[in-house]
């Protein structure tokens, strides 16, 4: 697997508010954060069945030294804009991992920012036909691809590894768990799913029964501790659907611990990047039950 990758002392990046998903101004790199952007050759299946080939972007963050660290990815979720960030970055949420001796990698997914990449993998077809399993199988084989990569490191510790995701990273963090790769410790998911639209069906998802059967089918593999995080006022996935998937989960036989957090803001959905202050409590806490730091290492 060959890889191009880009260490860049003085480059500026800019991204825009994206459906609750990453939020960045145009600023250089990362460099106390040790911030690198490479790029992966990945193939995946669309909704058809057809071969998609692209470059995933990934954005790597690292705490100074030589490790080993514990590996984490970060997965983002899915906006009507696809084009904008032109990557992600989720720098204050890398920063929460990195304090805590984390290598961290966020992939921009295949038909998003600059990736290029047309037919959209990620299609799962219109409101009243949707099918989420392509969507499950083309994102998580991508993470599974960061994942291979990230472990190539020296500086990672390849069976230390934490899947993080929000929105439709929440799903695809889920869809990845069930497929428990070598070194997966536990995951998190926040406030994931897809098919919703805050304009046109507030609260209420696309086919959330179909949604409903998928996490059922994650949870029959899915063998590892995970943290679900939603909000009381999602305006993607209202409560009755967060609630009812994790039950469909958990009862197939998932390790999943549900909570559900107070209104946050005028759309729950946006508490990954904007609350961060309301949800590092729970995932610190989280991370310790884990057998991971859950306070910044002395420096």
């Amino acid at each position: 697997m060959k890889l191009r990758t880009h260490y860049v002392l003085a480059c500026c990046l800019c991204a825009a508010a994206w459906s609750g998903h990453a939020a960045e101004q145009v600023q250089p790199l990362a460099q106390d954060l040790n911030e690198a952007v490479s790029r992966l050759p990945v193939t995946v299946k669309n909704l058809y069945g057809r071969s998609v080939n692209g470059n995933l972007i990934v954005t790597q963050f690292k705490p100074a030294g030589a490790g080993p660290f514990p590996i984490v990815i970060i997965n983002h979720g899915r906006g009507s804009d696809r084009s904008t960030p032109g990557r992600f970055r989720y720098t204050q949420q890398a920063r929460f991992f990195t304090e805590r001796g984390f290598a961290v990698f966020v992939p921009t997914r295949l038909g998003y920012g600059d990736t290029g990449v047309e037919p959209d993998p990620e299609d799962s077809g219109g409101c009243r036909d949707k099918d989420y399993a392509p969507m499950a199988e083309a994102a998580s084989n991508e993470v599974l691809a960061v994942l291979a990569y990230a472990k190539q490191q020296p500086y990672v510790n390849p069976e230390r590894v934490l899947l993080v995701g929000q929105s439709v990273g929440g799903y695809t963090t889920t869809a990845t768990a069930a497929k428990m790769p070598q070194g997966l410790v536990a995951a998190i998911n926040f406030a994931g799913g897809s098919g919703g639209d805050p304009e046109t069906h507030p609260g209420v998802p696309c086919q959330g029964a179909k949604l409903e059967s998928m996490y059922a089918q994650f949870g029959k593999t899915a063998k590892v501790p995970m943290l679900w995080i939603y909000t009381e006022n999602d305006l993607y996935f209202g409560p009755q659907y967060s609630q009812a998937w994790y039950a469909a989960f958990n009862k197939a036989g998932g390790q999943a611990e549900f909570k559900l957090l107070p209104p946050f803001a005028k759309n729950g959905h946006m508490l990954f990047v904007s609350g961060l202050n309301i949800w590092e409590p729970l995932v610190a806490e989280f991370l310790g039950r884990n057998g991971f730091p859950a306070e910044p290492l002395t420096k």
